[in-house]
């Protein structure tokens, strides 16, 4: 592995921990924004909410991103496999145009030899 892709390689890791960290403050700020406007409530009892709420959030972003990986990943086969077929098409047409002019040729030539 070469160095210029395990940099690329850190900066995704890079960007997936501080996308997670953001989802992570973000889902922790919006609780507390909840609880902050809930009355009656004791101390405890908002902390159990906030906890509650940003585990629920990052169990959804889990779910999310494994959905995401998933269809990305079934994309990538689909694409893969329209690619050899294609691939393969393209080999069979120029072995088949490649035969046709070398017939050409042979015929050429033997017509006018003879």
């Amino acid at each position: 592995m070469d160095a210029s892709h395990e940099a690329a390689r850190g900066l995704t890791d890079i960007e997936g921990f501080l996308y997670w960290e953001a989802h992570h403050r973000s889902a922790r700020r919006r609780a507390a924004d909840f609880v902050a406007r809930v009355s009656g409530l004791s101390e405890k009892q908002k902390a159990e909410i906030e906890w509650w709420y940003v585990q629920e959030q990052l169990c959804v972003c889990r779910s999310m991103r494994q959905h995401i990986t998933d269809h990305i990943t079934a994309v990538e086969e689909h694409h893969a496999q329209r690619y050899s077929q294609l691939r393969r098409g393209a080999y069979a047409a120029s072995t088949l145009l490649t035969t046709l002019m070398l017939a050409l040729c042979v015929v050429v030539i033997l017509g006018t030899a003879g």
